[in-house]
């Protein structure tokens, strides 16, 4: 194995897949965990366990750290700094800003390069065309990394702030977190009808959501511009159509929070004498909201 040795810190699933695309990728990989019965396939693999966190830390230059949060990972670090220091820690645990931010500050203080990152993938898609990895720090760490961190999916640096990977991280969480709500909604909806079935409803669901995707690039065109925003819709049109889903899902038997809140929204916007709704006035009242 020619290529730099790797340590990974925590083997829960996502810890798993990530020694075990470093192993295929031909880094000598050298795993913890607290239970160490979770390392036994790693091992077979040609994985080194280590018994202790120091001994993992000694072993690479890079350590890699999946752990459940940002507690957990600082009760395991702090008592090896001093085995850390002039190494590489990568924190791909997932966290908070603030916390990435507090993170870096803790680990420059004792001498280790910190990166931040945040894993777009589950762990069985880790280290395929469809994985991607958010990193965010000092670029010149970065950068002495890269063709490792590329074993694990596409490395996407974001900039010198340490808390800009969990920004985007939780950012596109969210989007998937409310994009599944969308769709147990829907599903509930559809299938309040005695023909329903959830299988048949989402054949259409899924080429409409991929099809209405394609205009997140106009919105975010949009946003990022002065000028006057392009996709355009009349507010009253979109109140209608929130007030029809509203009592839709109610009459199906659903709950229909969500509308009813989107639609006074909406109605306030009338009030306040707006006509159109779009992406920049979304997103600016999103950010204003108590």
């Amino acid at each position: 194995m020619s290529n730099p040795a790797v340590t990974v810190i925590g083997l829960g699933e996502m810890g798993r897949a990530l020694a075990d695309a470093l192993i295929t990728a031909g880094h000598r990989t050298t795993v913890w965990n607290r239970s160490a019965s979770k390392a036994d396939d790693l091992v077979a693999r040609g994985a080194v366990r280590a018994r202790t966190v120091e001994e993992a830390v000694l072993a690479s230059p890079l350590i890699l750290v999946c752990l459940l949060d940002h507690d957990v990972s600082d009760a395991v670090l702090r008592p090896v700094a001093d085995a850390l220091r002039g190494r590489t820690l990568v924190n791909l645990t997932n966290g908070t800003p603030a916390q990435a931010r507090t993170a870096e500050a803790w680990a420059t203080g004792h001498g280790v390069a910190y990166l931040d990152g945040g894993i777009m993938a589950i762990p069985s898609t880790v280290a395929t065309p469809q994985a991607f990895v958010l990193y965010s720090g000092q670029q010149e760490h970065f950068d002495a990394h890269r063709q490792t961190f590329e074993a694990l999916g596409a490395a996407k640096y974001l900039g010198a702030d340490a808390g800009i990977a969990a920004l985007y991280d939780l950012a596109l969480l969210s989007a998937m977190d409310l994009m599944f709500d969308g769709f147990f909604h829907s599903v509930a909806m559809a299938t309040s009808h005695e023909e329903g079935s959830a299988a048949g409803f989402t054949e259409l669901l899924v080429p409409w959501l991929t099809n209405m995707a394609q205009v997140l690039p106009a919105f975010a065109a949009d946003v990022d511009s002065d000028a006057e925003p392009v996709v355009v819709q009349g507010l009253d049109v979109v109140l209608a159509g929130a007030r029809n889903m509203a009592q839709a899902s109610r009459d199906a038997g659903v709950r229909a929070d969500y509308f009813d809140h989107s639609a006074a929204a909406l109605e306030k916007q009338l009030a306040e004498g707006l006509s159109t709704y779009t992406a920049p006035e979304a997103v600016r009242r999103l950010r204003t909201a108590s």
